[in-house]
């Protein structure tokens, strides 16, 4: 697996959501942010446990994300968990939209980091996993990590 470049390092991570979904598709989205929520995003003051995207009238939302408030800017906090605007371009929504409507797909965010100074979210189109789906990844991961250990005893 390629490291990727420090510029580009998590600040946010929906671990859960490969758990609970097949990711197919990625796209980046910039996010529309006040003055002090950037500043909590970069001290990884974020949790995408609960968050999901909503497309509506053209538009993509991040909706009950959790950016907690920044102190030093106590007056001109923000709510932590409002709809925060995702920039994508109109193809883009229009393509998720599709997948959404003739695929039963859903769009999931899947981490936050910077990249050139800019807070970005990696969205991913998804579909759900059944129980039996869970197991077996479950599974194959477990019978890995004994692979590895016998591997590294035997060295």
């Amino acid at each position: 697996m390629a490291k990727t470049p420090a510029h580009e390092r998590p600040l946010a991570t929906n671990r859960k959501a490969s758990h609970d979904y097949f990711l197919l598709d990625r796209f980046e989205a910039g996010l529309v942010l006040r003055g002090p929520e950037i500043k909590s995003i970069r001290a990884g003051q974020m949790s995408l446990q609960e968050a999901y995207v909503r497309l509506e009238m053209g538009e993509a939302w991040l909706v009950n994300a959790h950016i907690a408030p920044y102190n030093p800017a106590s007056r001109e906090n923000h709510d932590p968990r409002r709809p925060r605007k995702l920039l994508l371009h109109r193809k883009e929504i229009s393509r998720l939209l599709d997948q959404m409507r003739q695929r039963g797909f859903t769009i999931v965010p899947t981490r936050v980091y910077l990249k050139d100074g800019r807070a970005k979210l990696e969205i991913a189109l998804a579909r759900g996993k059944k129980q039996y789906d869970k197991r077996q990844a479950m599974a194959t991961r477990d019978a890995r990590r004994e692979m590895e250990r016998a591997r590294r005893r035997k060295d």
